[in-house]
């Protein structure tokens, strides 16, 4: 029962030379899915965490269960103008463009523990947007999850001052 049987490997998508790592294969079969939340839990079980906070979209669907998994609360990081309350707001470069992420000014408590998840860390640009504003709430960033790491695009060298958990990690 390899998780990486379970994750779709898409060439030149979205554009020429890019290999896809597609996870819904993976999140439509529970016992996989249940699999890598269970062993995510395993992989940051030695840290302290109060809360978890993952970015839109598909940090909802690893960092929500890892939450549940601990016990422990979710915050939602998401899109410019999806929050309904008082926000903070930060941009960031993608491979293919700009973004910015925010967070509900009360959704940390100063000196919480958050461990920020995530589906795929690539080149670190929303992560470490995500890490910078819950600091900028004054929450303590104990690490980063996720469930693939692409080693070489070297996301992890944005996050020098985070402990990086990585599940799988592709070379390409």
């Amino acid at each position: 029962m390899n998780l990486k049987d379970y994750i779709r490997v898409i060439p030149d998508f979205p554009e020429q030379g890019i290999s896809f790592k597609d996870i819904t294969t993976l999140l439509q079969n529970g016992t996989m899915y249940k699999k890598a939340i269970d062993e995510l839990k395993e992989l940051v079980a030695h840290l302290q965490i109060d809360v978890i906070a993952g970015p839109e979209a598909r940090g909802f669907v690893i960092g929500a269960p890892l939450a549940y998994a601990l016990g422990v609360g979710f915050i939602p990081i998401r899109k410019s103008g999806k929050l309904p309350y008082e926000t903070i707001e930060a941009g960031y470069n993608l491979e293919y463009g700009k973004d910015s992420l925010a967070m509900h000014t009360d959704a940390i408590q100063k000196g919480q523990k958050v461990l920020i998840a995530d589906d795929l860390l690539a080149t670190g640009g929303t992560i470490s947007t995500s890490v910078n504003l819950v600091r900028e709430l004054g929450g303590d960033v104990v690490g980063a999850a996720f469930l693939i790491e692409l080693e070489h695009l070297h996301g992890r060298d944005k996050l020098t001052d985070v402990e990086v958990l990585s599940l799988l990690t592709y070379e390409s």
